[in-house]
């Protein structure tokens, strides 16, 4: 970062005003070039500042969207904490906790079970296994209700199998709001399909950089 852009920082990029004791300066919403000490003044300066903002905001944009993930999309299992495989016969993922486990983990944890004689629990959480599809529903339904974005995806992608994609939609945006890369994914192959919505090549390409980021 240049030192005309820190100074910048340093000061309100409208009025001048430094933040200085009870003066807190509040950074552009889309980039990280200037600060402001209020509304008002940000307003006054969004036409000067416009076209440094979105050139900024692409740059940022970009280095997120090209950046090298550490892991997976998939992230790590939560029990052995190794990254989990892009196959997906090698994990399973319980509707209890919504948690996704290896399918190491999952074995060693049938192993004890077996060897020990005791019913069979989720690996991750301990709760007792459903042993229908309606309990398997229930427990998704209470994962839903708490925020949870794996349920919440999961339901979505549920009631696009049975051809409900205005009722799939309301679940996918959900859990694309509270960060789930499949979701965005999901939403991407809706917008260019037109399944549920109409057919948005802007909205289908923004929903496949979300996923990527």
């Amino acid at each position: 970062m240049s030192e005309d852009i820190e100074a910048d920082t340093s000061c309100c990029a409208s009025c001048g005003i430094a933040e200085v004791d009870d003066i807190k300066l509040v950074p552009c919403d889309d980039c990280d070039l200037v600060k402001y000490c209020s509304e008002d003044c940000q307003k006054d300066h969004t036409s000067r500042h416009l076209l440094d903002c979105k050139k900024r905001a692409a740059e940022l944009r970009d280095g997120l969207l090209f950046k090298q993930p550490e892991s997976t999309h998939r992230g790590d299992c939560p029990i052995c904490m190794l990254p989990l495989p892009l196959d997906t016969a090698t994990y399973a993922m319980y509707t209890c906790c919504s948690k996704i486990v290896c399918t190491g983990c999952d074995f060693a944890n049938e192993k004890r079970e077996i060897e020990m004689r005791i019913v069979q629990t989720c690996p991750f959480c301990r709760k007792e296994l459903p042993d229908t599809d309606e309990e398997c529903d229930k427990q998704r339904m209470k994962r839903i209700e708490a925020n949870d974005p794996v349920a919440i995806r999961f339901e979505g992608f549920e009631q696009c199998k049975k051809g409900n994609y205005i009722g799939a939609l309301d679940y996918l945006k959900t859990a694309a709001e509270l960060g789930d890369a499949y979701a965005h994914y999901k939403l991407s192959i809706l917008y260019e399909l037109g399944q549920g919505v109409e057919k948005d090549f802007g909205k289908e390409i923004y929903h496949l950089e979300e996923a990527a980021i």
